[in-house]
């Protein structure tokens, strides 16, 4: 295609935006609106799956020693665990340090339970080198002389998982929903375009012009659409999470976990929703032409 036609183009579609003024910004706000609900809605889908790649990783197995096991059985229990396969670290905390992170928790009226009164157990946290190996761990760890118990917490970390795998795909699901609506919207107003301008097609078929000549410009307009109507849900979107960072980050990151950060996201997803609107805008256009456009 010629640069004097890929002009030609341009100016057309953007003449024809302007033409129909009314039409345009009512397609135009519909986008912007499916636009931001879809940014939120990935904003929220790509923290979850961070976060549940976060919660996968730091799942580890806690290993109960029995009562009155001597500090000898404890070196020799603590050998064999890192002798599992699979285990890349293992931590000793006492049975006094569990009932500080107890007390730390829930409240000093817990230390009441110190000393010989401690009823926890002295505890090995075990890392997994690959966090789907953590149950075989568990079981072979429990299966050790002087363990009382081995648990990973996986039926608690598999509700978690499922809970996130959920709002992920409802997330996307709704998302797919949106733009399916902002495409019939934008195909909706290329079809008025189309229609309104009937008579000048014909005058260009008749004077040789070919089928994709005149559709270039109603696509392009379509693409300028979704362009536009992005404008301000980026915005917002860029704004409302760099806040929602600062109120929330803060939070998580005392518990170990963090969203992305406004650097991890706002760029990637700002490329990913102009990309999005401008294709849902040229096939929006590209369908009303193949249904309504006769020539």
């Amino acid at each position: 295609m010629k640069w004097i036609t890929i002009k030609r183009h341009l100016r057309d579609s953007l003449r024809s935006l302007k033409r129909n003024g009314w039409m345009a910004f009512a397609a135009i706000s519909g986008v912007a609106v499916t636009i931001l609900l879809v940014g939120i809605s990935l904003a929220l889908v790509f923290n979850v799956t961070k976060l549940s790649h976060d919660v996968e990783s730091d799942v580890r197995v806690h290993v109960l020693v029995e009562p009155k096991t001597t500090t000898k059985q404890k070196a020799k229990l603590e050998t064999e665990l890192n002798d599992l396969k699979g285990v890349t670290k293992v931590t000793y905390s006492s049975k006094a340090n569990e009932l500080k992170k107890v007390v730390s928790q829930y409240g000093d009226s817990f230390k009441m339970f110190g000393g010989d009164d401690n009823p926890l157990n002295d505890v090995y946290t075990i890392k997994a080198t690959d966090p789907e190996e953590t149950m075989a761990i568990a079981k072979k760890a429990a299966k050790l002389d002087h363990v009382a118990k081995a648990n990973y917490g996986g039926d608690e970390a598999k509700k978690l998982f499922r809970t996130m795998d959920s709002v992920r795909n409802w997330g996307v699901g709704f998302s797919v929903l949106l733009l399916i609506v902002a495409i019939f919207l934008i195909a909706n107003t290329i079809r008025i375009t189309i229609l309104s301008r009937r008579n000048e097609i014909e005058i260009m078929r008749l004077v040789g012009a070919t089928r994709w000549y005149i559709r270039w410009p109603f696509i392009l307009e379509g693409a300028w659409t979704g362009l536009l109507g992005a404008i301000v849900p980026l915005v917002i979107i860029d704004l409302g999470y760099a806040n929602v960072f600062r109120a929330v980050g803060r939070q998580l990151a005392s518990s170990g976990y963090s969203l992305m950060t406004p650097g991890q996201l706002i760029w990637p997803l700002n490329l990913t929703l102009v990309v999005v609107a401008m294709l849902i805008g040229a096939f929006g256009a590209a369908i009303s032409m193949r249904r309504f456009l006769k020539v």
